[in-house]
């Protein structure tokens, strides 16, 4: 089994981005996610840069390539990000993607020349033309986080995992790699109306520890595997 592994220095406060991407803004289980994160990261000293996306004054439109230089909310947004040590992404599965207001966020501000770059791997060859590789950019070696929910149980999505294209590994190879992040996610299966609380506390539990994994008060480093 393959895996990275990136220690964060005790001893560290952290700014933690959070792009929650839920219409429910106020009483989903996405919604009860996004508090709980932040009441135990906030126990524990760090910071929190919130963006309720649905909430936005200013909303992004729909990405188009032929706007170029990007909207200044576009600058602002990685403005944010560069401050923050983390960046944590909230948000549902739809059609096995992550909610659209989401993903056009993503499309938007974790573009070249910004997020990552690509060197031709031959420069002025005729055979290999523009393939080549990725270079990280702002973001690199940064931790991003993904919290993602699913209406089914986890059987229901074991053949797209084969073929990568469920979100989390998507977003993680085709988005966070590029950029030279390390990817933690956090899943939810059955995530359906009803849940009863012991189930729906089981769940908090582990969003109370995902944040108090970023605790520099621990005595031992910190461990991530992607």
């Amino acid at each position: 089994m393959s895996y990275v592994k990136v220690t964060i220095p005790i001893g560290d406060k952290m700014k933690i981005c959070i792009i929650y991407g839920h219409h429910n803004t106020k009483s989903s289980f996405n919604a009860a996610i996004r508090d709980t994160f932040i009441e135990e990261a906030e126990k524990c000293g760090h910071e929190i840069d919130l963006i309720n996306l649905f909430e936005e004054e200013e909303q992004l439109p729909f990405y188009n390539a032929d706007i170029n230089p990007p909207p200044q909310i576009v600058l602002d947004y990685r403005k944010r990000l560069e401050n923050s040590d983390v960046m944590f992404l909230i948000g549902s599965c739809h059609n096995l993607r992550m909610p659209a207001i989401l993903e056009n966020w993503v499309d938007w501000v974790l573009h070249p020349k910004w997020f990552f770059s690509y060197r031709a791997l031959v420069p002025g060859s005729k055979y290999f033309k523009n393939y080549g590789y990725p270079v990280p950019g702002a973001m690199n070696k940064k931790l991003g986080l993904i919290s993602i929910t699913y209406g089914g149980p986890m059987v229901t999505y074991f053949n797209f995992s084969l073929f990568d294209n469920i979100p989390y590994r998507r977003i993680k190879k085709a988005v966070f790699n590029l950029g030279g992040m390390v990817t933690k996610y956090i899943r939810f299966y059955s995530v359906l109306p009803g849940m009863d609380n012991k189930e729906f506390n089981k769940h908090m539990e582990r969003v109370r520890k995902l944040a108090r994994g970023l605790d520099p008060d621990l005595k031992k480093k910190i461990s991530w595997w992607a």
